[in-house]
């Protein structure tokens, strides 16, 4: 991925943020941008969110997003001076919920035992006599 595409795939993520903060409400549920996927020639947009919520609840979050894709496009294309205003496309992102359960896995490991001393080491070499 080119320098340039990078770039402009964290300013579309950060100007999306700032407007799903400030103009759309959501019911009982937080809404995150994980990622955004623009296409090499920035016509299209894959818009990854995340929804902290009940299923129902991730469904219609995701449904208000599509459609209010438009004045969504309208705002960022206000916002991030491009030739052509890229078309946005909102996929459910659950990869929070999946990390969750190993992420309990992990925190639930028995310690790691304390390191032995090598053979060859001075330690070991210790003459109990």
């Amino acid at each position: 991925m080119s320098l340039r595409v990078q770039k402009v795939r964290e300013l579309i993520r950060r100007e999306l943020c700032t407007i799903l903060e400030k103009d759309y409400r959501f019911e009982n549920c937080l809404v995150t941008i994980h990622d955004v996927s623009p296409t090499p020639d920035m016509r299209q947009c894959f818009v990854y969110v995340g929804v902290i919520g009940k299923p129902h609840q991730q469904d219609a979050a995701v449904e208000k997003l599509v459609k209010a894709r438009g004045a969504i496009q309208r705002d960022l294309y206000k916002r991030v001076k491009l030739r052509s205003s890229p078309q946005l496309f909102f996929r459910l992102d659950k990869t929070i919920e999946r990390a969750v359960p190993l992420l309990n896995i992990i925190d639930n490991l028995p310690p790691p035992l304390p390191d032995l001393p090598e053979e060859g080491s001075e330690d070991a070499k210790t003459d109990p006599a």
